[in-house]
């Protein structure tokens, strides 16, 4: 789904928080939804995967293998998937990136990473250097860092990490994560300009996450939705009144 911003503002100035933007420039909005049989599927949908995607694999945007092996991907690749989203895996093993990326094509190798706050620690210098003592951050900026997926931190700086699956080979990348503050804010800016139309960004955990925020000052270009926000923003386009 694409929208002019500026005129679904307009029309809809309470659109899932949606606001007007000073840029002329074209928000993309997609799905992503664990896969269930019988549910329908739109071309633009992101899938979890599940038993059964493979009947779906080559109808929809992408599938997201959260917790899957290199196998697992290269089944559904070769099932018809036109993207797919290595989670865990690469998270574990890099070099699967690398591997996938050679055998069908970095166009079809994307990356997915859960996100969260990396928390600063601080160490302490105990031995005395002309009576000083020194305590030291574990690292001086606010950053993200790519979670596993049973939620726990891998320590992997989240910039650093998907700058380094794209140098592998990965061309699409989906992330999510919870916007919270205007650190949050300005990491999501950071990571906007970092991977560029090539970054799919969502919602973690939030139920209705400040969108217009995240547009305005995160810079978000291409947002992917879970089912019960993305109804709502699409309820809204949906009534849009005629010109």
């Amino acid at each position: 789904m694409k929208c002019d911003e500026v005129a679904v503002a307009e029309a809809y100035p309470a659109a899932v928080d949606v606001s007007p933007m000073a840029q002329e420039s074209a928000l993309a909005v997609r799905r992503c939804l664990a896969f269930e049989e019988a549910s329908p599927i739109d071309a633009d949908d992101m899938l979890f995967d599940a038993p059964g995607v493979e009947a779906v694999a080559a109808l929809c945007a992408g599938i997201v293998v959260d917790v899957g092996d290199e196998q697992r991907v290269a089944t559904l690749l070769a099932a018809g998937a036109d993207c797919v989203f290595v989670g865990e895996a690469a998270v574990q093993d890099s070099a699967v990136i690398d591997r996938l990326a050679t055998a069908h094509g970095a166009r079809r190798i994307g990356v997915y990473a859960r996100l969260g706050r990396q928390s600063v620690s601080w160490s302490f210098e105990t031995v005395s250097n002309a009576d000083f003592k020194t305590v030291t951050p574990s690292h001086c900026e606010p950053a993200w860092q790519v979670l596993r997926a049973d939620g726990s931190g891998s320590g992997a700086l989240a910039s650093w990490w998907l700058k380094a699956m794209r140098d592998l080979g990965a061309s699409r990348f989906m992330v999510q994560v919870d916007v919270v503050d205007d650190t949050d804010l300005n990491l999501c800016a950071g990571l906007v300009e970092d991977l560029g139309d090539a970054l799919w960004i969502g919602p973690l955990t939030q139920a209705a996450p400040k969108l217009a925020e995240w547009v305005e000052f995160g810079q978000c270009r291409q947002l992917v939705l879970p089912p019960a926000v993305f109804d709502r923003y699409a309820k809204r386009l949906a009534t849009k009144p005629a010109s």
